[in-house]
Formats: C-alpha cells, structure tokens, sequence
C-alpha cells in the first residue's frame, strides 16, 4: 500500500461505535471473518492461530471476528476446522481470546453449522439439512433430512458453544446466516422444503434462526455480545429473497441481535467472492444497497457490509452516508494483518486482496466450471497466507495459482472445489 501527500479523510472511519449490550468498538473497521483450517488434529484451537491473532490484535481493528468454529465435531465444513461442542478445549480457548487481551479490540468467535455443506470426508459422517436436497456444487454429497430432535439439539449446541466462549473470555459471538450454512439452509425454499414447524412459508423457515439467537441470548450474559452475518440473499431463481431477507432483520432486530453483518450468495452462487456484475464491482461494496435499505429497519443495531471495499474514499462515504456503520475487511487482512492501523493511521488511499484465477483456462473451462473453481482457488490463496501468518511468516502477495491448487488438494482432498470460508 502507498500513502499520499494528502491523506484521505478518515472522520466517520476512525469514530467509535457503541453497541445494545454496552460494547464499545473503538473504530469502524471489522476483520471480517476468515476460515482459517488451522484447528489441530483433534479440533482443538492451536498455537498457530494464537501467532496469527496476535498479528490481528495489533492490526488496528475495531472489531475482529474468527473463522467459522463449528458446533458439532460429526458435522464439520473442512479440515482444519476448531470445534466447541463443551468445554474441554477451554484452556486452549483462553489462550487464543488472550492474544487480544489489552489491544482495546474486542474478539468475536463466529459459530457455524455447515448442514448439507459438511465435508464428508472429513466429518466421516452423512450431511445433515432442513431437506434432503444436495447442493448444486461439484462433489457435493446427498445430505440426510433432520429430525425435529436433531433440530433442537443443534439449538441447544449454539448455546452451549456460545457460553464456552464466554467462558475462554471472547467478547462476543457471530451466528453464521450466509453463504450455505446451515442457517441460510433453513431460511432458503430452494434447501428448505419440509413442512412442519421448520418450513413451509417464510415464517417457519426463519424459526430456525430466531430460536438459535434465543438459545445463546439464554445462555450468555446481557454484556457478552451475539451478532449474525447474514446473507442479503441466496441470488437464485426461487431462492431466499432480499424482500424475506428485511422480514428476518426485522425479527432478530426484535429479539435483540447486538450486530448485522450483510453478506450475500451461496458456493453455488458464488457472489461473496466477486462473482457479480461489472456495475456492481465498480461500486466496489456488493451489498452495501442492500444494507441501506434495511438502515432504517435495523433501527439502533449497527449494519456491516463486507465484499469488495478497496478505496478509503469509498468506505469513508459509506459510514458517513450512514449506509453502513462498519466496513468489513476480510482477504485484505490475510495479505496485511494491520490494514486498519495503514487506512487510519497511516494515510493509505486503498487496500489490495489477492486477484487469483485459474491458469489454462481454454483446457479447464470445458471440464469444470471455471467461477466455482475461481471462487475456490482464491479462498485457497488467502487461507495460505494466514497459515503463513500463523507460521510466524509474512504473507507472499507473489503467491502462483499452482502454489495455491496444490495446497487446496493437499488440504481438501476430493472435496477441494468445495473450499468454505467465513
């Protein structure tokens, strides 16, 4: 990054932002969250990730959320991943929210449940979703339909690994509503067809996610702050709407979420990663329209939008414009742990996050589809420079696509096209 004589204005950026619990985020900057795959073997959080935390803790953030931490070792989204599922990792826990004790940033853990995007492989177990429907992405597996006590038991797993970490000294937590998750299963008619108490109309598929927020809510203290990330929608013909997305803002709004992060699209409809139209990539937040419309519905509860950022400037207008409150930064921190300190503090005019694409395209475009593959390949390039980063290396912006491919495979085996994120 480069600075210029005349730094830009970073008024609303650098201004401190309250939250309902009491909380207190010293700026307008969020890592958004980052699926890191580096869990030790038994799922346990490792020393890795401690040295990549403490890269972040003094990266400048006013908000820094993990990577997906799943409720349930059976059900897992990719190798790699941490799982709390009861307190026998808490030492380990509290040394990871340790690395941000004193920075003045607070630590949220994001909680997942990957439903029909569980990796087989890995879990050793069937997926598990709202219906028996695959997802339309390669090597996905036919996951088995949940039962009513299923349901209610992965309710009660949210809670209960929303009070570990509590317990560890985490500030806060992140349900994972986007990106094909389980919750975003739930919510969508094209992943959600029962017809019983969980589905059948708008309604009942978002009672899925209202009960989840209940749970935690129960199972935390008043200070202790619960957040979603949530897709604005699925972009799919007959799939969750943006109309259905501001009819579940307005009830978890009711129910007393702390934070809306706005995300969009699923691995089948890869938008998150800049799958989208050229009009929508110049304005560089893909989802910051979206998040203006629902300002007035979120009322007092802070909006985030993560996805495509990249001038100052531009994250600038949208804080003062009030279309967002906080601007979500999630590849570039992978490449520059102190993003935020650069913007702020040091006069930076953009950030950058790795352009990755697929080489022999004319070969491989008649194979496969060439977006997901796209889409997989960058996850991969940037998981690679926190593993750098948690191997007490500097990221490698040079980093080949080759290099990356290689290391999907390694990681992912057969499921490699099916890379997760945040």
């Amino acid at each position: 990054m480069t600075t210029t004589a005349s730094a830009p204005d970073v008024t609303h950026l650098s201004a401190p932002l309250d939250l309902r619990n009491g909380q207190q985020l010293p700026n307008r900057f969020m890592k958004s969250a980052l699926s890191e795959s580096l869990g030790t073997r038994d799922c346990g959080p490792s020393e890795a990730l401690e040295r990549l935390y403490s890269r972040w803790a003094d990266g400048g953030f006013g908000l820094v959320v993990t990577g997906n931490v799943m409720v349930d070792r059976r059900q897992r989204g990719e190798p790699g991943n941490v799982v709390v599922e009861d307190d026998r990792d808490l030492e380990g826990l509290r040394a990871w929210a340790g690395t941000f004790r004193g920075s003045g940033t607070p630590l949220w853990m994001q909680v997942n449940h990957p439903g029909r995007q569980a990796n087989a492989l890995v879990s050793k177990q069937r997926p598990v979703a709202p219906s028996a429907i695959a997802a339309r992405v390669p090597g996905a597996v036919r996951p088995r339909e949940l039962a009513d006590a299923e349901i209610r038991d992965i309710i009660e797993r949210y809670a209960t690994t929303a009070a570990v970490a509590e317990a560890a000294g985490f500030d806060g937590v992140q349900l994972h509503g986007a990106h094909g998750y389980l919750i975003t299963q739930f919510l969508s008619p094209l992943s959600n067809q029962r017809d019983d108490r969980w589905g059948g109309d708008a309604e009942r598929r978002r009672r899925f996610v209202v009960e989840v927020l209940r749970a935690v809510r129960g199972a935390v203290g008043d200070d202790f702050a619960v957040g979603i990330k949530l897709n604005s929608a699925d972009f799919q013909r007959g799939g969750f709407s943006e109309e259905e997305s501001r009819d579940v803002v307005r009830e978890l709004v009711a129910e007393g979420i702390d934070l809306i992060e706005i995300s969009g699209g699923t691995y089948e409809k890869p938008v998150m990663l800049g799958a989208v139209r050229a009009s929508t990539a110049a304005r560089e937040a893909y989802f910051l329209e979206y998040a203006a419309s629902v300002r007035a519905l979120a009322g007092d509860v802070p909006i985030a939008v993560t996805g495509g950022f990249r001038t100052t400037a531009a994250m600038e207008a949208a804080v003062a414009s009030r279309e967002c409150d906080l601007v979500g930064l999630g590849r570039p921190a992978a490449l520059a742990p102190d993003v935020a300190t650069q913007v702020l503090e040091g006069g930076a005019p953009e950030v950058r996050a790795g352009v990755v694409r697929t080489g022999l395209r004319p070969l491989l475009g008649k194979m496969v589809d060439l977006r997901q593959v796209d889409g997989a390949l960058d996850l991969s390039w940037h998981t690679d420079q926190l593993h750098r980063l948690g191997a007490g290396r500097e990221p490698d912006a040079d980093r080949s696509w080759g290099r990356a491919l290689v290391a999907m495979g390694l990681r992912n085996g057969p499921s490699a096209f099916r890379a997760k994120r945040g």
